[in-house]
């Protein structure tokens, strides 16, 4: 149900962990629970994220929620197709949905994140 490659935060944020960058965007549950996202606010390339911060805002037809990042660092891309198809975060979470890039910090932050099992305990609880 939910992707192994991929680590999680118990707010239903994913990061992809490719060496010293991440990619980050929200968990199926997520989107599921938010219901059609007509909206998403991104920060831009080269501002800086702190772990468990606000970074952005995604819009649905049932309400706007924050977007927390999972670890610190600077943005170095943003999923600009969400500008005009925000509802590829439905459609396609893990893949097309993303929603930024991030020069992490300290790779070691992501160690603390939780698995796929972990992640499912969570959602289920």
């Amino acid at each position: 149900m939910y992707p192994e490659d991929l680590k999680y935060t118990k707010e239903h944020e994913w990061i992809r962990v490719n060496d010293a960058t991440v990619r980050v965007g929200i968990t199926s549950y997520a989107q599921e629970a938010l219901g059609d996202i007509v909206f998403v606010t991104l920060p831009a390339v080269g501002e800086r994220v702190q772990a468990g911060q606000p970074f952005g805002e995604v819009e649905s037809t049932k309400s706007v929620s924050d977007v927390y990042a999972p670890v610190s660092g600077e943005v170095i891309a943003r999923n600009e197709v969400l500008d005009s198809t925000p509802e590829l975060v439905n459609s396609d979470p893990y893949g097309e949905g993303w929603l930024v890039e991030l020069a992490v910090d300290d790779t070691s932050a992501t160690v603390s994140l939780l698995d796929a099992a972990a992640y499912a305990q969570h959602v289920k609880a």
